[in-house]
């Protein structure tokens, strides 16, 4: 499987099939516009803006893609997708208490376990080109599930607020309170992930299975890859929407077992 990643052929469409394939751009902005949605600012805004990240992120990764480049330059880009990652969900879920240490901490650990088993069982070789890439795959995959359930905690703990404290009355602890709420939430934090990898395959090609194939490798070798990009990404969700609950759901209650105030913090 490693040899699959390692020796594939470079497709190169050039900047005029680039540019070419600019124009679905232009059919979803005339969508827009023929039907009213005012979204073709945000279009042309988010097409320029992946243009130019992908950009940049092709020219960086050449300092981390040969065999030879040191691994040090592999640490501090995953080191920064981290920062960067817990950075977001805390912009994304203010609200939740000490948001960015917890982020941090989940990131981290979903990175430490996914790629442990991946490099650990030698499934891929350990490598910069390698490295990267799968970690990218593990904290971009997770950020939307764990602001999914750092808000799902936050609002059980609104709305549900007098059943919480009437189980803590009734003398339960207040993981047992909680517990329910915090089942529920990562319960719809995985959902879609679970979904997604069910429809795998019958419902769509994913990305890395067609970027594969594309690329001239065989159809049965991409397979092999893309279920190990899935079994990754649902690792990866499971683990990082873990932590962040478990840390959430201590951070809402006091020493004294007591559901804390909070104070809503205003939007910048």
């Amino acid at each position: 499987m490693t040899a699959v990643l390692l020796g594939i052929e470079q497709g190169d469409i050039g900047l005029a099939g680039l540019a070419a394939s600019g124009i679905l751009v232009a059919v979803a902005v005339a969508i827009s516009l023929w039907r009213q949605l005012g979204l073709a600012r945000s279009l042309l805004w988010a097409s320029f803006r992946a243009l130019v990240q992908l950009l940049a992120v092709g020219w960086v990764l050449q300092f981390v893609v040969d065999p030879d480049d040191p691994l040090y330059w592999s640490a501090l880009w995953i080191i920064s997708m981290i920062v960067f990652a817990s950075w977001t969900t805390s912009r994304r879920a203010r609200d939740v208490p000490h948001v960015l240490a917890l982020s941090l901490v989940s990131y981290f650990a979903a990175a430490v376990v996914v790629l442990g088993v991946l490099f650990g069982f030698q499934i891929y070789d350990f490598e910069g080109r390698t490295l990267v890439p799968l970690a990218g795959m593990v904290i971009g995959n997770s950020l939307a599930a764990t602001v999914l359930v750092s808000r799902q905690l936050l609002i059980a703990a609104d709305e549900q607020r007098d059943l919480i404290e009437g189980r803590l009355a009734l003398g339960l602890s207040a993981s047992d309170a909680y517990k329910p709420h915090l089942r529920q939430a990562l319960r719809t934090a995985l959902v879609p992930q679970i979904e997604t990898t069910k429809a795998v395959g019958i419902v769509f090609l994913p990305g890395a299975m067609v970027g594969l194939i594309l690329a001239g490798v065989a159809p049965t070798d991409a397979v092999k890859v893309q279920i190990s990009v899935m079994y990754l990404v649902l690792g990866s969700v499971a683990t990082t929407t873990a932590v962040m609950s478990l840390g959430i759901s201590r951070e809402l209650f006091t020493p004294a077992q007591q559901l804390r105030r909070r104070t809503p913090k205003p939007d910048s």
